[in-house]
């Protein structure tokens, strides 16, 4: 089954569209004292049963401004913001945050990260906190040395893998460093069942092309409410890259403000505003990334996705991909596989190999459902994306096929497509 889901935030001021999962321990319907297994793809490829989109949800929404208090920061300069979460193996947990002041105009200067430690103390008990993990630090820049245009440097990003932690155990856990008197305050997270046939999260989100809107305000709180234990976040974030011609008051037409600007600015606080706006949830909740259109974000000499690659901690080197745009993870009794639609994806690629090695690794018998995401749907009849990834699904189609991926989780899209058996 394919799901794919509405392109939404600074592009196109739609509502979000998010998708609540929820797994059941058995992979069989019962029905009158029997039992009927559940279709998977291996029984595919099926012809789609599609439902048109309603034109009358398509209402549009704004953007939220810079000095909403959603966005703003609530901590001093040295203490952690924008915490958040994400699954690495089943005893170990990611925990990212950034410390410091980002800088933007012509001239900016990169803060040291080795000024302030990445510590992260935790226990099974509020207060009292056994366990302590250090992590590495790192700062990224936006570079346009183009005439009206502005650079930015991060503030310092940390990432602490916590290893050696128990299974569906409940965790307090501060950030920090404590050298400074500069911690967090108390977070909590729930760490996922060990992988079984007869354990899932009780409730995942799926989520696509989200960005910074009154709109993306109201799918988070619809979210927090719903209280799942996992998010799926399928590329296009924050939409950073066009804020300054379509959010605020920004430019109406970039090329005619910014004539002799080769590439597109993007308006990198929007990523800080946007971790901001997470925080509340990602604090708690694992949120596992994967790249869009949106997250290319050019900049001088050709460099791409400098945000997507410095923020976001994700189980790369767990899963032997030693890639970002593309990785695997288990959430107790499914094997996730995150995919990355700009990268490279052919046969002789190192993604194909990845991906062909990781199918054949998975045990079926431990995790049944086998569950792949990636941006761009391979399938939709949208115009402005009609087979734009054909090339990526004649690559990589058959082998998913092949070990009977259950379903595929997509976005990008202005409209919302489920693809099933009928």
């Amino acid at each position: 089954m394919q799901v794919a889901m509405g392109e939404v935030g600074a592009n196109t001021r739609e509502s979000p569209c998010i998708l609540f999962l929820v797994l059941m321990v058995s992979l069989l319907v019962v029905e009158k004292g029997g039992s009927i297994p559940i279709p998977t793809t291996a029984d595919g490829p099926q012809k789609p049963v599609t439902v048109r989109f309603d034109p009358s949800l398509r209402k549009g929404s704004d953007d939220l401004p810079m000095d909403n208090p959603k966005l703003a920061k609530r901590v001093p300069s040295i203490f952690p913001e924008q915490i958040s979460l994400a699954l690495s193996t089943h005893d170990s947990m990611w925990v990212s945050w950034i410390t410091g002041d980002a800088q933007m105009g012509p001239i900016v200067k990169p803060l040291d990260p080795s000024s302030v430690g990445s510590e992260v103390r935790y226990g099974t008990e509020s207060g009292k906190y056994k366990f302590v993990q250090t992590g590495a630090a790192s700062v990224y820049s936006q570079i346009y040395p183009y005439e009206g245009l502005l650079n930015y440097t991060s503030g310092i990003i940390h990432h602490v893998r916590l290893q050696g932690i128990s299974s569906n155990t409940k965790y307090y856990y501060k950030c920090g460093d404590s050298s400074l008197s500069a911690m967090s305050e108390e977070h909590v997270f729930i760490t996922p069942p060990l992988s079984s046939p007869h354990s899932y999260p009780h409730r995942i989100a799926v989520i696509g092309d989200l960005g910074l809107t009154s709109n993306s305000s109201t799918t988070i709180d619809h979210v927090v409410k719903n209280d799942p234990s996992l998010i799926l976040m399928v590329g296009d974030l924050s939409y950073a890259n066009q804020y300054i011609t379509t959010g605020g008051k920004g430019a109406s037409c970039f090329q005619c403000t910014f004539p002799n600007a080769p590439i597109r600015e993007t308006y990198q606080p929007r990523w800080d505003g946007w971790g901001r706006f997470m925080e509340p949830l990602t604090s708690r909740v694992p949120m596992m990334v994967i790249e869009g259109n949106h997250e290319i974000e050019p900049q001088a000499e050709g460099e791409t996705f400098a945000s997507y690659k410095a923020r976001f901690a994700v189980p790369s080197q767990e899963c032997n991909s030693n890639s970002s745009f593309y990785y695997s993870f288990n959430a107790s009794g499914i094997h996730f596989i995150m995919l990355g639609a700009y990268v490279d994806y052919n046969k002789t690629g190192m993604q194909y190999a990845w991906l062909k090695q990781d199918l054949a690794n998975v045990d079926r018998e431990v995790t049944p459902w086998l569950v792949a995401a990636w941006h761009s749907p391979w399938y939709n009849s949208y115009s402005s994306h009609y087979q734009e990834f054909e090339c990526m699904r004649q690559e990589m189609e058959e082998l998913l096929y092949g070990f009977g991926v259950d379903i595929v989780f997509s976005g990008h899209l202005n409209g919302r497509y489920m693809h099933m058996k009928e």
